[in-house]
């Protein structure tokens, strides 16, 4: 198996977290992830701190494997942060993004005995995450789907990034085959973080709509854009599918449908060009919403059990990495 540093640190058989994906990446997925032997995420925030507590009791019951909690800090009610952090360290890794690392967050995370990571998006904001305490980092390129801190490409961003820290480094941003994860691998990085590909897991909740246009793109049918902006307060670039901003444009209302929030259940108008991840349970325009699209998108083919695609990516990646001479435990 590909045993690195932070397969070690978090208690993984192999190096792939799934990223953190909103209301696409339920509860379900990140079970079948973490029972597949990666580190499985569910997203947690713009969620009452009582629901992640009760949503991330549950998952622990069904799961051995470490689990953990992805917080887009910027969805946080500034009121509600330190309990929903609280109730997030139930899980094994508390995950942050969107904002500036913050040293007394990171505090609270291991007081609760649970392990910090943060997503960044430059050599300047990894030494901050490293200098606030954080226990490994995920640096993310523009080839990223969904919502994207960085302004440069994975391999260049990951070579400023590890030369400047000692913690852990995972990548992200279009990985989404074994080639890829072992490029990342070969290059230093300790894991990869992969969303775009388990959209299309069986445990996943995408809607069949976005699965269609998904299983039909590639690469050059995203785009990094600032689009999809409501429910912003911030300049947030973000990558998608090209369609469905051509969609978006073309839509003559304000609201192109209706969501439903994957650990609550509530049920909320989707605005026009607004950032919400589109679950099964989502009714409208689909093809006008926010289909989050990385670079890796052309490796999504068909509807597979995510312990399948977690196994094609690890094997692949082990006999590539057998041809090129390099060891199974790699990373710096």
């Amino acid at each position: 198996m590909l045993r690195t540093r932070f397969t070690e640190l978090v208690g993984c058989s192999v190096p792939i977290q799934l990223a953190g994906m909103g209301n696409t990446g339920i509860p379900r997925l990140a079970a079948a992830v973490t029972a597949a032997g990666g580190l499985g995420t569910v997203s947690v925030y713009d969620t009452p701190p009582s629901a992640v507590a009760d949503a991330l009791g549950r998952l622990r019951s069904q799961v051995a494997g470490p689990l953990c909690a992805n917080l887009m800090l910027h969805f946080v009610d500034p009121a509600d942060v330190e309990p929903v952090v609280t109730a997030a360290a139930q899980a094994r890794v508390v995950d942050f993004f969107y904002t500036d690392p913050d040293p007394r967050l990171v505090a609270l995370v291991h007081r609760h005995g649970a392990l910090a990571s943060w997503q960044v998006g430059s050599r300047e904001e990894a030494l901050a995450a490293e200098a606030a305490g954080c226990d490994f980092l995920i640096a993310q390129g523009t080839e990223a789907g969904g919502h994207v801190r960085g302004r440069i490409g994975l391999l260049a961003l990951l070579d400023e990034v590890l030369e400047a820290v000692a913690v852990p480094v995972l990548a992200a941003g279009g990985i989404a085959s074994g080639r890829t994860l072992a490029a990342v691998l070969a290059a230093g990085a300790d894991g990869a973080r992969i969303g775009t590909r388990f959209l299309a897991a069986e445990e996943a909740s995408a809607h069949p709509v976005y699965l269609d246009a998904l299983c039909g793109a590639r690469a050059q049918d995203t785009v990094h854009t600032e689009a999809f902006r409501v429910g912003w307060s911030i300049t947030a670039p973000h990558r998608l599918l090209r369609s469905c901003v051509t969609a978006a444009e073309a839509f003559s209302g304000e609201v192109v449908g209706e969501a439903m929030h994957a650990l609550t259940g509530e049920r909320y108008p989707v605005a026009r060009f607004g950032c919400d991840g589109i679950n099964a349970d989502f009714r409208g325009e689909i093809a006008a919403m926010s289909l989050w699209a990385g670079e890796g998108v052309g490796r999504v083919t068909r509807v597979q059990p995510a312990a399948e695609i977690v196994r094609d990516l690890v094997s692949e990646a082990e006999v590539l990495l057998r041809r090129w001479g390099l060891p199974a435990g790699v990373g710096r």
